[in-house]
């Protein structure tokens, strides 16, 4: 199986050789079709459909992976290597990013104009700045909790208490749920509140230590533990905002009442 010679081909055709098996069709594949055709290119698509056959493949031009994309008679690579043919962006995988957190106040802004929409017919009100605030908490605690082992593990190479109470790294995503679910409830402010405020304030000396204080370059576990987004003034933020909301919403229960 060798690619068509350059004689063969017009000026916009491409050769790709992938992994379409029974039980397992290659994504990547399936990516880099994809892509040649929205460049323009029409494929000459070569299915591998046994491992055999893609061993086979692998060995006769000495590449360790599939797909393979072969353009003008030369190899241009994978899915990666064919992006980059074509000058598109490609994402290191130790890339740091602060998309998840972007996706994560988003979606919670929205969903906090909905609720409030659907509850009062207008989100002309400081309540749903609340719930915003609330419904974010919930959100990163959810990302916490997917992997708490994972988070609690990068949660250790900066929070100050869970160094010191190794625990405290497992039960913070719970905590940060909890008063977060009784936020948007505007139940049980008299427990929600400490916590949200103690957690927080733990949070907030953490991460200035180690950022401001120590000048230390660490990827914030605020998103659970795979993540790639620096630590900062994001996830300083997000423990100024459970300490805010720990002392706002007593007052809030005290000045105006539920």
């Amino acid at each position: 199986m060798t690619p068509m010679s350059p004689a063969r081909e017009s000026a916009k055709t491409a050769v790709l050789y992938r992994m379409v098996m029974e039980q397992h069709v290659c994504p990547y594949g399936l990516k880099s079709k994809d892509l040649l055709e929205r460049e323009g290119f029409a494929v000459e698509d070569h299915r591998l459909q046994t491992r055999e056959a893609t061993d086979a493949f692998k060995a006769e031009h000495n590449v360790a992976t599939t797909p393979q994309t072969f353009i003008d008679g030369a190899r241009v690579g994978g899915y990666t290597e064919l992006r980059e043919y074509f000058g598109k962006a490609v994402k290191s995988k130790d890339e740091t990013t602060y998309q998840p957190v972007i996706a994560i106040f988003s979606v919670a802004a929205l969903m906090a104009l909905a609720f409030f929409y659907a509850a009062e017919g207008t989100v002309f009100t400081g309540r749903a700045i609340e719930w915003f605030f609330a419904i974010s908490m919930c959100l990163l605690g959810i990302q916490k909790l997917q992997d708490v082992e994972s988070f609690s593990t990068m949660f250790l190479n900066y929070d100050l208490l869970a160094r010191r109470w190794v625990r405290y790294g497992k039960i913070y995503p719970f905590a940060e749920t909890f008063a977060g679910v009784l936020m948007i409830a505007g139940a049980l402010t008299w427990l929600s509140a400490p916590i949200a405020l103690v957690i927080g304030t733990i949070g907030a000396v953490s991460v200035f230590n180690a950022v401001y204080v120590q000048k230390r370059e660490l990827k914030c576990a605020c998103v659970g533990g795979g993540s790639n987004v620096p630590l900062g003034f994001v996830s300083l933020t997000e423990n100024l905002v459970m300490i805010g909301m720990g002392l706002w919403m007593p007052i809030r229960m005290m000045v105006w009442g539920g």
